[in-house]
């Protein structure tokens, strides 16, 4: 292939294999032009920068054009339109950019050098183009190029070879490639989210554990409900969920292979173990066991299965989860009389009180940049998902609801997902739902997330 000639090199080329793991990558990237994203200021005056910060964007979205990458047959052609939509539609609903109608494009760019002008004449600030070529067999090369339109220059270019069945995938690599170069910050497209997904009459619930694409695609249950499934967790590095379940009616931690399916409980413990959490470096798994009227958290080593007390309260000390750097791990506890959150170190030394709003707290989970932690709230009848800092200043409340819970935050730490609980009642007044919902950790940009069945319990996955 013949690539324009530019101040640029050519295109990289990443090779994805079946699973869709990159199996060889090279970055060759341009680097921006000093005008690079030139928003206008309150002042009137452009503002020089090499990445348009997220403030920013949350204030002015970026405004990007993506025309629908041309192929080299009907296929491909129908490809290049279905990668570009997922691209659109990752980098719309994040709310930091503005995508562009293709309604007021004055014509659809091609791969080679595109005339700036006419996008200029439109408002793009950014443009991606690309093209799909059939490589026989289940293979495709996707090429796409990321565009500074002011100055006219390429940002980035690179090639992906993948089995057509990961067409998805590249589209969300191609977004999250995008996210960065433009705003300075890891993207969070090319990630899953595993949830407990509800169905039936409330009292008879069936509650399956299921995993999808962070947009809500590739839904797939990875059980089948004959027992109740609760809290799943991503392991940090392996294809492996940790998950609380009711089988043989016996509530306890499993952990689930996700290659091969096959699932096994965590190991033989007193009481009831719960609440489960991968430390940063997946060697070990922290937890809540039971005992009596209370429960203490424990931390287990993954390799010799063996088990550690690191709290004995007498209270009820439950959802652990450790800083990103391992050396401390927030809970929730009623020690005080009261349920508040509480930040110990990993080995369970000197536990100290964080949370001081009225109410009660729950749920406690550490953002990847370590410098929130987000919680539940129930204050006044009214439940509430806000973020404070890990030393308890600085409290916002993100989202209110008659019930709402469970917050994770995505890899990057910038979007944060939980679950709400509404009425939908039929007319004999019967019914209830539940849905995910992610939102940006300042509170903007609220937005439902589709799955084919009522939702719960989410936990956002590493990036792929």
């Amino acid at each position: 292939m013949t690539l324009p000639a530019l101040p640029a090199i050519p295109l990289p080329t990443l090779s994805m294999g079946r699973r869709g793991l990159i199996v060889g990558s090279t970055s060759l990237l341009l680097p921006l032009h000093a005008h690079a994203q030139t928003p206008a200021t309150p002042g009137g005056a452009a503002r020089n920068t090499a990445a348009i910060d997220v403030s920013g964007a949350r204030i002015d979205p970026i405004p990007i054009a993506i025309p629908a990458f041309p192929g080299t047959d009907g296929n491909s052609t129908r490809l290049g339109q279905d990668i570009a939509g997922v691209i659109t539609n990752n980098l719309s609903r994040c709310g930091l950019f503005r995508t562009i109608d293709r309604a007021a494009f004055l014509n659809e760019a091609p791969a080679d050098v595109p005339n700036f002008g006419n996008w200029k004449g439109i408002g793009a600030q950014a443009l991606v183009t690309g093209r799909i070529e059939a490589q026989g067999g289940d293979k495709v090369r996707v090429e796409f190029r990321l565009w500074d339109v002011l100055p006219g220059q390429q940002i980035q270019g690179t090639a992906y070879t993948a089995t057509l069945s990961n067409w998805r995938r590249i589209a969300h690599i191609i977004s999250d490639v995008i996210y960065e170069r433009l705003l300075g910050e890891k993207g969070y497209f090319d990630t899953r989210v595993v949830y407990i997904a509800g169905s039936g009459p409330r009292d008879r619930r069936v509650k399956r554990l299921a995993i999808m694409d962070q947009d809500g695609e590739n839904n797939r249950f990875l059980t089948d409900g004959t027992w109740l499934a609760l809290s799943p967790r991503f392991h940090p590095s392996r294809d492996e969920i940790a998950f609380m379940s009711y089988a043989n009616n016996r509530p306890r931690i499993y952990l689930f292979d996700l290659a091969g399916g096959r699932q096994q409980p965590l190991g033989e413990f007193d009481g009831i173990t719960l609440s489960p959490r991968f430390a940063p470096d997946g060697n070990s798994l922290v937890m809540a066991q039971t005992r009596g009227s209370g429960s203490d958290i424990y931390t287990v080593d993954l390799g010799s299965r063996r088990a550690r007390r690191l709290t004995d309260s007498g209270a009820i000390d439950v959802s652990p989860c450790y800083s990103p750097d391992g050396t401390q791990i927030v809970f929730n506890s009623d020690r005080g009389g009261d349920q508040q959150l509480y930040v110990m170190g990993a080995d369970g030394s000197g536990p100290r009180r964080i949370s001081f709003g009225t109410g009660r707290y729950a749920t406690p989970v550490w953002s990847p940049r370590g410098d929130l932690i987000a919680y539940t709230r129930l204050s006044g009848g009214t439940f509430a998902i806000g973020v404070m800092r890990p030393d308890g200043s600085g409290e916002r409340i993100l989202s209110e609801s008659y019930y709402v819970e469970g917050p994770t935050f995505a890899p990057n730490g910038r979007v944060i997902m939980f679950w709400r609980e509404t009425a939908a009642r039929d007319n004999r007044g019967n019914g209830f739902s539940s849905r995910l919902v992610s939102i940006d950790i300042t509170g903007f940009n609220e937005r439902q997330v589709t799955t084919p069945t009522d939702a719960s319990d989410p936990a956002w996955g590493p990036l792929l």
